[in-house]
C-alpha cells in the first residue's frame, strides 16, 4: 500500500453478540432506516421519501416489514442485503467485499457488528430518531482477521453518502480485489438511466430495463472518463425531470471505478459502487487499511429533485465558489500553439473592453512545446517563445483589471522532453522494455514515485510563485493504459489517483486563493472527488452549442451551473464544422460559468457589440444562475427544450427555449414553465439581444409581450395551462425573463 493509506482510527468495544440496533435518519424530505439485527452486518431497510417521526414501535415495524418470506429451494432464513453484500447473509449476487489471503483462504467473510456510533457518540438503546447525521459501524470477522468500517451519512440536503474501509487485522498479507457499498431499491424502479459518450460528445443519456442480472459500468481509463456512467438512476419506467420516484448513485472517484445495478432471481435489486482495483494493486500488510471512495445517493421525485440534492450539497461546502464567477477568455481556439506577445496582448485589450474578467493562456508556453509532440513535463517558461518570460503578458493582463490563468498537464509527459530523457523510469509502463501505446504523443508520469511528484510540484510552484496567477487549467489528455510502476511492474492507477489528489491539495495550500479547473480531454474528469479540490470542470472540448445543449443539460444532473465551464466559441465550430449564430451560441453558454473561446480580432464590430450585451446579461444574472434551482420541463416532443433557473423564493427566473431539432408536426406543444409559484402573478418578457432568432413566428401572447416589454400572467397559467409555443428554426434559442409582480 501507499504511504498515503488512510489509517483506521478505531475504538471498537468488546464484542456484543446478538446486538440489535435500528436507526432512523431524516433530512430534507428523505428518510433512511438502518438495521443491525443479532449482530449481523448493517443493512438499509428503507431509503426514500420521508417517513415522518417514528417511535420505537414504528421503527421496528419498518425493519420487520422489510424481511422477506423464505422462497422454496433457497437458504432457510430470509436473505439480507447488507451495505456490504456478502454470501454469509445468503446474497447470491456480487459481493461487496472480495479478496483473499495470499494462500487463497479468507475469501468469504462473515462480518459482525461490534460497535455503532452516531456523530461520534456510542449509540444508546435500540433506536435513534435524528436528522442529518453520520453513523459509523465497526465490523469484524475475527476468525479471518478482518476489520471493516462502514460510514453512512445523511447530509442536510437529503443526499446520502456511504463508504467502507478495510483493515488487515491478521498477520499475513490480504490481497483486496473489491470493496463496494450497496443500497437496495424497490421493485417499482424498473428502468435504468445512466450515461455514455466520447470525446466531444460527453454525457450521452441511455435508458434500459432494470432486468435480472448485473448492469455493470466499469471504467478502466485511469480517469473518470468521457463515457462514464456519471449518475446511475433507477425509477419507474418513463420517469422524467419532474415526475416519478427516482433513486440514483454517483461513485465519487477520479480513477478506475464502477457503478452497478443488480437484480437477482428473487426480484431483490440494488445500486452500488466503488473503486475498481487492478490485480495486485492493493495488498494490505498487517494493520494496513484501505478506504474506498464515497458513493453518493440521491432520491427524489423526478430527475430535477435528484439533481437538486447534489447541487445543494455542493453549494453548502465552505470552499464552494463565489457566485461572482468571472467571465473568462481562454485563448486556445484563438491561437493554439502560436504564442506571440503582441497578438496575445491585443486579445487581452479586446477582452477587457468587452467586460472579460479572467484571461487564460493555454498549452504551448513551456519547454520545447511548439506542438503536441514534445516538451510536456518540462514546466519551465520557454525562452524561445517568451524571451522576457511571461511577466510582460501577465502584467498587461492584470493592469487591465483581469485575473491571469495558465494551462498545465501535470500528470503527463512527452517522451521527447528533458524530464523523460533524464528519468525514463518515471514513465508508467509494465517493464523497462515495454512502453504503453502512445496517445496524443504522450505517456503518463508516475506521480506515486516521490521524486517525480516533487519534480512536478516544485516546477509548478516556481511558476506560480514567480507570477500573479490566480487560476490554472489542469488538463489530462490520455487514458492510463498498462499503468504500472516500471521498476516493479505493479499496477499503480490507485496510487496515481491518490498522488494527483495530494498534488492538488498541496498546491492550493501553498498558494491560497488559487482556483483549479478540472479539464481532461474536455469532460473526462467530472466527479465529486475531483471537485473537492477544483473549482469548475470543462464540460467538453466541443463548444458547438447544439452539442453543448445536450452536454450541459446532463452534466448538470450532478453539478450546479457555476461549476460548469461554458464558453462562446467562434461562428464555425472547431470540432464539428457547424455554423451557428452568436445568439444561439451565447444563449447556450450563459447557463454555466460563462467564457469565450474565440479569436476576438476576427469578430466584426456588430458581433463585438452583441457579445458585450451577452456578457452584461450574464454578469447581471449570475447571482440568480448560481443560487437558483435548475428546472427542466418534461415535454411531449423533443425538438424544443425548455429549461431554466428559478430563484429560491420563486420571484425571479430565467428560462431558455432551445430548438435542438425539427418536429414531425408543424406546431409545438404548449410551454409550461416548471418551478414557479402557481399562486403568484408574473411578468414574462422575451429577451432581445442582437438579431432575433431565425424563423421566429411569435404567438399572439408573445407578440404582446414584445410590444409591451412584458406580459402579466398568473403563475398557474405558466406552470399548468401553459402558453402557446413560437415557431423557430432549428439551432436557435429564445430567453425568457420572468419576475414576480
Amino acid at each position: 500500500m501507499s504511504p498515503r493509506s488512510t489509517p483506521l482510527n478505531t475504538a471498537v468495544t468488546a464484542p456484543r453478540p446478538g446486538v440489535t440496533s435500528r436507526l432512523h435518519l431524516s433530512a430534507s424530505g428523505v428518510s433512511v432506516v438502518l438495521d443491525v439485527t443479532d449482530g449481523r452486518a448493517p443493512a438499509i431497510t428503507y431509503w426514500g421519501a420521508a417517513l415522518g417521526v417514528l417511535d420505537a414501535a414504528g421503527l421496528e415495524a419498518v425493519c420487520e416489514s422489510a424481511v422477506d418470506v423464505v422462497p422454496q429451494n433457497a437458504v432457510d432464513v430470509p436473505v439480507r442485503i447488507g451495505i456490504i453484500p456478502q454470501q454469509a447473509d445468503g446474497w447470491i449476487g456480487r459481493p461487496g467485499l472480495s479478496g483473499a489471503r495470499t494462500d487463497g483462504c479468507g475469501w468469504t467473510p462473515r462480518l459482525v457488528t461490534r460497535a455503532i456510533t452516531v456523530d461520534g457518540e456510542p449509540l444508546a438503546g435500540s433506536h435513534l430518531e435524528t436528522g442529518a447525521a453520520l453513523a459509523r459501524f465497526d465490523l469484524s470477522d475475527q476468525e479471518l482477521g478482518l476489520e471493516v468500517t462502514v460510514e453512512v451519512e445523511l447530509l442536510g440536503s437529503g443526499l446520502l453518502r456511504l463508504r467502507a474501509g478495510l483493515t488487515n487485522a491478521g498477520t499475513s498479507p490480504y490481497r483486496l480485489e473489491e470493496l463496494s457499498v450497496a443500497l437496495p431499491v424497490p421493485a417499482q424502479a424498473d428502468e435504468l438511466l445512466d450515461f455514455a459518450g466520447r470525446w466531444t460528445k460527453e454525457r450521452t443519456p441511455q435508458r434500459s430495463p432494470f432486468a435480472v442480472g448485473t448492469h455493470l459500468r466499469e471504467n478502466r481509463r485511469g480517469r473518470t472518463g468521457a463515457d462514464a456512467a456519471h449518475v446511475l438512476h433507477a425509477g419507474a419506467a418513463g420517469f422524467g425531470f419532474r415526475s416519478g420516484q427516482v433513486w440514483a448513485i454517483h461513485t465519487a472517484h477520479s480513477g478506475n471505478h464502477r457503478h452497478l445495478a443488480e437484480k437477482i432471481s428473487t426480484g431483490r435489486q440494488l445500486l452500488g459502487g466503488g473503486e475498481l482495483l487492478l490485480p495486485g494493486e492493493v495488498e494490505l500488510d498487517a494493520d494496513e487499511t484501505y478506504f474506498g471512495p464515497w458513493v453518493y445517493a440521491s432520491h427524489g421525485t423526478g430527475l430535477d429533485q435528484v439533481a437538486s440534492r447534489f447541487h445543494r450539497h455542493l453549494r453548502s461546502r465552505e470552499h464552494h465558489v463565489d457566485t461572482r464567477r468571472p467571465v473568462t477568455l481562454n485563448v486556445w481556439e484563438a491561437v493554439y500553439f502560436d504564442h506571440d506577445l503582441a497578438r496575445l496582448t491585443d486579445l487581452a485589450d479586446r477582452a477587457a473592453a468587452l467586460g472579460v474578467e479572467r484571461f487564460v493562456l493555454d498549452d504551448g508556453w513551456f519547454g520545447s512545446r511548439r506542438d503536441d509532440t514534445s516538451g510536456l513535463g518540462d514546466w519551465v517558461v520557454s525562452a524561445d517563445v517568451w524571451p522576457q518570460g511571461l511577466a510582460p503578458l501577465i502584467d498587461h493582463v492584470t493592469d487591465l483589471g483581469m485575473e491571469f490563468g495558465l494551462w498545465f498537464e501535470p500528470e503527463m509527459v512527452n517522451e521527447d522532453s528533458d524530464v523523460a530523457r533524464a528519468h525514463p523510469e518515471w514513465i508508467m509502463s509494465p517493464s523497462p522494455e515495454r512502453m504503453p501505446l502512445p496517445s496524443r504523443n504522450q505517456q503518463v508520469l508516475n506521480l506515486s514515485i516521490p521524486a517525480a511528484y516533487a519534480h512536478v510540484r516544485d516546477q509548478m510552484s516556481a511558476v506560480l510563485a514567480a507570477h500573479d496567477i490566480g487560476y490554472i487549467k489542469w488538463d489530462h489528455n490520455r487514458d492510463l493504459l498498462e499503468a504500472a510502476t516500471r521498476g516493479t511492474g505493479r499496477a499503480a492507477v490507485h496510487e496515481q489517483t491518490s498522488a494527483t489528489y495530494a498534488l492538488m491539495d498541496e498546491l492550493r495550500a501553498a498558494h491560497p486563493g488559487l482556483e483549479i479547473e478540472s479539464c481532461s480531454s474536455g469532460g473526462a474528469r467530472v466527479d465529486l472527488a475531483v471537485l473537492e479540490r477544483t473549482d469548475r470542470v470543462w464540460v467538453s472540448d466541443c463548444i458547438d452549442p447544439l452539442e453543448r445543449q445536450q452536454m450541459n443539460r446532463w452534466t448538470s444532473q450532478l453539478i450546479p451551473l457555476e461549476l460548469m465551464g461554458s464558453h462562446i466559441a467562434s461562428g464555425r465550430s472547431h470540432t464539428t464544422g457547424r455554423l451557428h449564430t452568436l445568439g444561439f451560441r451565447a444563449a447556450t453558454a450563459v447557463f454555466g460559468h460563462l467564457g469565450i473561446e474565440w479569436d476576438l480580432a476576427a469578430a466584426s464590430e456588430e458581433e463585438l457589440a452583441e457579445l458585450r450585451e451577452w456578457i452584461a446579461l450574464y454578469t447581471a444574472r449570475r447571482e440568480l444562475l448560481f443560487t437558483g434551482d435548475l428546472v427542466r420541463a418534461d415535454r411531449s416532443e423533443e425538438s424544443l427544450w425548455l429549461h431554466g433557473v428559478v430563484s429560491p423564493d420563486r420571484t425571479q427566473a430565467l428560462f431558455s427555449l432551445a430548438a435542438v431539432g425539427r418536429s414531425g408536426e408543424s406546431q409545438h406543444d404548449r410551454l409550461r414553465f416548471p418551478g414557479l409559484d402557481p399562486a403568484t402573478r408574473y411578468r414574462i418578457r422575451p429577451l432581445r439581444i442582437g438579431a432575433e432568432p431565425s424563423g421566429l413566428v411569435p404567438p399572439p401572447w408573445m407578440r404582446r409581450a414584445l410590444e409591451q416589454d412584458g406580459l402579466l400572467v398568473p403563475g398557474a397559467v405558466l406552470t399548468e395551462a401553459g402558453v402557446a409555443a413560437p415557431l423557430i428554426d432549428p439551432e436557435q434559442a429564445l430567453l425568457f425573463d420572468i419576475t414576480a409582480v
